[in-house]
């Protein structure tokens, strides 16, 4: 059988999670409109009769490294690139960024075997610039394969597969045939909280939010989860709370059925909105959120 690790890598906002989700057949990732929903690096182990590939998404690469934070992101996405067998760099059209120059040298360096992939290509109307855009990718650089989707609408997401699997090692099972991920429960809980907030608020708060799950208790037919809201001043909270509370009400309701479609049980999810000033560029504050990876 081939198995191997797949590192999905490419700037934010580009599909990564989505595409991650789809290939697997089952929501891990969160994901909204919003760069930078992705803040942790997530396996997501799909096994089938050809073999096992372990798929690694991660935040998407930028250049923006004003806070902790962001070089916490980036230094995330980089270390990806070690150890994996696979990379796959997606794009959301037909052009080059700026910082595409970076990701070109960090595959070069790397020295892995890559495939591209075209994402959102149902919204590209004009085959012939596909078919250009393709030319000019190859002349940039020797990808092994160049794969146009729609991760949203699983098209060509077959083939991108089977080219995937043809380039994994040959080996056993590195993961047990059901498992699906190597992050607990109480882990996605905190995510789905963070998915329901960003995608509620607006388009700065989303960047000042952690959730962090306080206690989370199983019990025979309930399942307890108690989690803070941080944010990095009082103004934020009232905005999080909303008038009379009814905005944490509807983020609450959302994420705790969310919660029980993943773990298929009844929850009791409660919320509190905290402040933590200056959170996001504060390496100690980080590390006692959990957002530093010790692998």
């Amino acid at each position: 059988m081939n198995c191997g690790y797949v590192a999905l890598i490419g700037r934010p906002n580009v599909g990564k999670s989505t595409l991650m989700n789809h290939l697997l057949g089952q929501k891990l990732s969160i994901t909204s409109r919003k760069p930078q929903t992705t803040r942790h690096r997530i396996r997501g182990i799909k096994t089938s009769e050809a073999g096992q590939a372990i798929f690694m998404d991660t935040p998407g690469m930028h250049s923006d490294e004003k806070r902790v934070l962001n070089r916490y992101l980036n230094k995330t996405a980089d270390s990806t690139l070690l150890g994996v067998d696979v990379v796959v760099w997606v794009l959301d059209g037909l052009y080059w960024h700026e910082y595409d120059e970076r990701i070109f040298k960090k595959l070069e360096a790397a020295g892995l075997p890559v495939i591209l992939v075209i994402n959102k290509v149902d919204k590209i109307k004009d085959k012939q610039a596909v078919m250009a855009f393709f030319a000019e990718a190859k002349q940039k650089y020797p990808f092994e394969q160049i794969v146009p989707v729609s991760a949203l609408k699983n098209t060509n997401l077959d083939v991108l597969e089977q080219h995937i699997m043809a380039l994994l090692p040959e080996g056993e099972l590195i993961y047990p045939e059901d498992q699906i991920t190597d992050r607990p429960e109480r882990f996605f809980a905190a995510e789905i909280v963070r998915e329901k907030l960003t995608r509620r608020l607006g388009d700065e708060l989303p960047y000042a939010m952690t959730v962090e799950i306080e206690m989370y208790e199983e019990h025979p037919n309930l399942c307890k989860i108690y989690a803070n809201i941080w944010v990095e001043r009082s103004s934020q909270k009232s905005i999080v709370i909303g008038k009379q509370g009814e905005m944490l009400k509807k983020i609450g309701t959302e994420a705790r059925l969310d919660i029980e479609k993943l773990i298929g049980q009844k929850v009791f999810l409660q919320l509190w909105v905290k402040v933590k000033k200056g959170w996001s560029d504060n390496e100690r504050a980080l590390q006692g959120l959990g957002f530093i990876d010790t692998e």
